[in-house]
This record gives structure tokens, sequence and C-alpha cells, in this order.
């Protein structure tokens, strides 16, 4: 049996933060097995183009068979699963090479949204069977995740790579970070790397979506 391929990537820290809780995540689970799959962790930089061009890299040479990019979302309460990536680069804080795009498309001929290929619905059924808090983002928001995200869907539509499931999860800040950030939810360490697992596991077994609502009213 051939053994399958996930990559998993992570961001450097930004926005003064001492850690990004991503990279921290996504590398505990390097060069582990899942199934009959091998996790390969990678870190990407907190940089727009930079990151998409790190991320083409990283497909067009690992070829996986699965490919999900982790990002923080300070102030959100779970693993939120993304749905959907949207060609607009709209960033309310500079990035770590100090540009603030603001209108910009990410690719002038690309499509406006690409959806996630990962059973997304079926991934947080998962997660919350596995007792960590989970639901179904619409946004990726408009910064370097969303940027990543996009750029990661583009890439395995232009370079072919048809067997490739790709996605993006957005986890909230670890504890050590809440604690400078007065009311901020957090997950412990250990918590974030179990469910990323758990995403890996339940794509890994998963061809086709369950049906269960996953919506919000706004």
């Amino acid at each position: 049996m051939r053994t399958r391929t996930v990559l998993l990537t992570g961001f450097e820290p930004f926005d003064k933060e001492p850690v990004n809780p991503s990279w921290e995540a996504v590398r505990a689970l390097d060069g582990q097995q899942v199934g009959d799959a091998v996790i390969v962790a990678r870190q990407l930089p907190c940089v727009f183009g930079a990151a998409i061009e790190a991320m083409s890299a990283l497909l067009a040479s690992v070829k996986p068979d699965v490919a999900i990019a982790v990002g923080q979302a300070g102030g959100r309460t779970e693993l939120s699963i993304e749905r959907v990536a949207i060609n607009v680069d709209d960033a309310r804080i500079a990035d770590n090479a100090g540009a603030q795009p603001i209108d910009l498309t990410i690719a002038a001929d690309g499509p406006a949204a690409y959806f996630a290929t990962l059973p997304i619905k079926a991934i947080v059924r998962d997660l919350r069977a596995a007792g960590v808090p989970a639901m179904v983002s619409q946004t990726a928001g408009t910064f370097v995740c969303n940027h990543v995200f996009y750029g990661l869907m583009d890439a395995i539509a232009r370079q072919g790579l048809t067997g490739t499931r790709g996605g993006f999860i957005h986890i909230p800040y670890l504890p050590e970070q809440a604690a400078r950030h007065p009311g901020a939810p957090s997950l412990a360490l250990d918590t974030l790397i179990a469910g990323l697992r758990v995403a890996v596991q339940t794509t890994l077994a998963t061809d086709t979506d369950i049906r269960e609502q996953g919506g919000q009213l706004h």
C-alpha cells in the first residue's frame, strides 16, 4: 500500500506575538503517522506574496494527498474549519515585511473564490465528538491566512494536483497569549494538537462530506 502524505503548514509569529499557535501545534505533528499517511509540517512566513510562493513550492516538492494550512485567529473560541477563500487582500495591520495591501486581488486571472475540498462538516462532527470545540467558518478574513488559503487552492488548480485535497483551519490563542489579552479565549496546545490530528484522520477517511447544518445567520 502506498504511503500517503499530509502537508500541514503553520505561520511564524506576527503582530508582536512571541509565538504562533498554528506553528506550535503543526510542528508537534511533523513526521507522525496517521493511518497510512505521514505528516510533513512546514512553517510559512506571515508575509503577503512570500507565503504563497512558499506554499506553492511545498506543493510542487511534497505533492501531498492532503494539504491543510493552519493559522492563528485570536478571539475565536473554537477550531474554525474554513469553507471558502476569497480573491482579495485587505489588511487591517501590516504583515511581517511591513506591507499592508488594501483591496487588491490575489490572482488577477483567478476566480472570485475557492471552496475547501476537505470534508469540513465531518471534521467538525468528529472534533466535537472528541471533545474539541469546533465550527464551520464562513470567512477566513482578508489577511495573510485567507491569502495563503486562496493561494493553496489556486496552486492546486494550476499545478494540476487533482488528487490533492486542500483547506484551512483557524485556531485560537494559546493560554499564555490569552493572558496578555484579558478576556480573550484560548485552547491548550495539547488540545490543538489533538484536534489537528482528528482533522487529518477524518480527511483521510472521508471521501464525501456529510450533509448537516453548519451555517450561521450572520
